[in-house]
């Protein structure tokens, strides 16, 4: 799961072809199927969105919820890969931008009725 904050009328304007890019990138960099996008999408007011001097409206925050097994150089290069991306299709500069990833043990996912750990059909892997 990918959770976007960013303002929102920055934001709300480009949420579906910020959208794609991400999952391209994941695509590319994770072999991500398409149909596994889960985007959730946080436009805040300019008011409750605080961030580091020398960003503009423009600062938008990534977190990226995934099972842990990838490897370092995996992860390294789908962050450059959406810094590369956004700025190329969307026009942010990547100082606008801050990615995080977060991972946790398979059996900390709940999906379909089971944990992560007990899942057995996913069309990708996640140790790469």
């Amino acid at each position: 799961m990918i959770v976007i904050y960013g303002i929102k009328e920055y934001l709300n304007p480009i949420k579906a072809r910020l959208s794609d890019v991400i999952q391209c990138a994941m695509s590319k960099s994770l072999s991500l199927p398409d149909d596994k996008r889960a985007h959730r999408f946080i436009p805040m007011n300019h008011d409750d969105f605080f961030f580091p001097g020398g960003r503009t409206a423009a600062y938008t925050v990534i977190e990226i919820n995934m099972m842990e097994g990838r490897q370092i150089d995996t992860k390294k290069n789908l962050i450059k890969t959406l810094f590369k991306d956004i700025e190329a299709e969307l026009g942010i500069s990547p100082i606008d931008i801050e990615i995080t990833i977060k991972e946790q043990p398979a059996h900390c996912w709940g999906f379909r009725g089971m944990t992560g750990d007990e899942a057995r059909d996913l069309q990708y892997k996640v140790k790469m």
